[in-house]
């Protein structure tokens, strides 16, 4: 079979996140500076990386911090408007001891804040699919197995 001959197949952007927690269960939010709404931690994935990999990468660019990675926690198919198709990883970060808060350092420039926020704020600092998102992948984390996801609702 030629190129030609090849069915058309999805190409999606990938892109791969981290969820910290705090000792009463709240999830850190970061606001990028090129963005409207505030995020997880996170960044595309470079050619020949891994998501986890494009993870930690990015946690130490945005955040300073070189940490470790629990399971990942949900796997979004997310296709954005003006972006077209995405794959999104979310992986858990875990709990943030005083120290790693402290250590916070806006290394590349592209973060400008940081805060932790309840679960029931997430569509105060975001769209609602990213609040979906963080939902699922909560629950996740709380039934000990990962999930996928659709535009951030677990399927």
């Amino acid at each position: 079979m030629t190129a030609n001959e090849m069915p058309p197949m999805a190409t999606p952007r990938v892109a791969a996140g981290a969820l910290f927690f705090d000792n009463e269960g709240r999830v850190l939010l970061v606001r990028p500076s090129y963005k409207k709404h505030w995020d997880i931690p996170g960044g595309y994935v470079e050619p020949g990386e891994s998501p986890r990999a494009a993870c930690l990468r990015e946690i130490e660019e945005e955040l300073g911090l070189t940490t470790a990675l629990g399971p990942m926690l949900v796997v979004d198919w997310a296709p954005a408007e003006h972006e077209g198709d995405k794959l999104l990883f979310v992986f858990d970060a875990g709990t943030l001891t005083a120290e790693q808060e402290r250590a916070i350092r806006f290394v590349d420039g592209e973060i400008t804040e940081w805060r932790y926020v309840p679960a029931d704020a997430f569509e105060q600092h975001g769209p609602s699919r990213l609040a979906r998102r963080l939902r699922t992948a909560i629950m996740a984390r709380n039934n000990g197995a990962p999930a996928y996801a659709e535009h951030g609702n677990a399927v």
